[in-house]
């Protein structure tokens, strides 16, 4: 392994890791701007030009309130939740491909992290991780309610993850690999997977609510129930972390569904601009091309959390599993016909 290879890694993960702040940073801008769209009304106008720089007056708001620990609480426990939060929300951009190889200086460069053959797996993974900043935080705050946030996290988190992988099941029939880098490859054009899985990507689309702790699926921070869930004893940026954790889990949730099933990077006349124009362009639009689909997912979370009401928690969990998880197993198995009689 060469030192230009190591360099080259440790700045895309410093550019990836600066996105996700900037873009959780200014979705919660964005989220106040939507919000006051929805309810006809302006929404931040006054830090900066069109209130753009509100969330670096929120930021330095966080930085500069006061720290307090309960009394009762686990101190480790307490200061280690929101630091795993924050940590399994970044580790999954590393395998999500951003874009297809570029040349600098001779050198091929590749937009992803690492190119790992069981990427669907350590997203997975990544994804039940995540739950334990909550469940750690929650239990470490010596809080009734924080701790019942803990408990409809953990429960929430186990019941949707069984719906989401067998969605997942559905596409790995379909692809017959795990590779995301693979998996966007093989949607070239307009093959997209939506198209030959439009019921997982539903599945998929409404677990990732659950999973990024959405609404209507944000039970575990149920404000009229709860007071402010698993982080109602939490405060300065202790509790910054766990905001930015939501909006950045979201920015890779809405990653992972553009990759897995709107073509990742790729978009109708790539191949034109790669042969008639040539170079680093046609990757350079892919990259742009990708975000934007990110961001339209983004605007869909936002969109929903202002628009439907909060599910009961019994409705949820029902949902999940005497609906999704039905559904999910019905897709597999039309899945399989589908690809059996294909094949005969």
């Amino acid at each position: 392994m060469d030192l230009t290879f190591v360099i080259e890694k440790f700045a895309l993960v410093t550019i990836l890791f600066a996105i996700s702040l900037v873009i959780a940073m200014y979705s919660t801008y964005a989220e106040r701007k939507v919000a006051a769209f929805l309810q006809d009304r302006l929404g931040p106008d006054r830090a900066g030009i069109f209130g753009l720089l509100q969330p670096l007056a929120d930021g330095v708001k966080m930085f500069m309130k006061e720290e307090i620990v309960p009394t009762n609480a686990n101190k480790w426990l307490f200061m280690i939740g929101p630091g795993l939060a924050m940590l399994c929300a970044c580790i999954g951009t590393a395998v999500i491909p951003w874009g297809q190889d570029i040349v600098i200086g001779g050198r091929t460069i590749a937009l992803q992290v690492t190119d790992i053959n069981v990427g669907v797996l350590y997203l997975f993974g990544v994804v039940s991780l995540g739950v334990y900043g909550v469940m750690i935080g929650g239990w470490a705050s010596n809080n009734k309610y924080s701790l019942l946030s803990a408990i409809r996290a953990a429960s929430q988190n186990i019941s949707y993850e069984i719906a989401m992988g067998l969605s997942i099941i559905a596409l790995l029939l379909v692809t017959n690999t795990m590779s995301l880098k693979e998996i966007v490859a093989q949607q070239h054009g307009w093959h997209w997977n939506v198209f030959y899985q439009p019921l997982g990507f539903i599945i998929f689309l409404i677990c990732a609510f659950a999973e990024t702790n959405r609404a209507p699926f944000d039970l575990p921070e149920c404000e009229t129930e709860l007071i402010g869930g698993y982080h109602t004893e939490y405060s300065s940026m202790k509790l910054g972390f766990y905001l930015f954790a939501e909006y950045i889990n979201m920015f890779v949730s809405s990653a992972v569904m553009a990759t897995l099933y709107f073509g990742g990077y790729n978009y109708p006349g790539m191949d034109w601009v790669a042969i008639h124009i040539g170079g680093n362009l046609a990757p350079i639009i892919g990259t742009l091309v990708l975000f934007v689909k990110i961001f339209a997912f983004i605007f869909f979370f936002m969109w929903v959390r202002w628009t439907i009401p909060r599910f009961r928690y019994d409705q949820l969990m029902g949902l999940g599993w005497r609906g999704l998880i039905p559904f999910a197993i019905a897709n597999i198995i039309i899945t399989g016909l589908v690809i059996a009689i294909k094949n005969f």
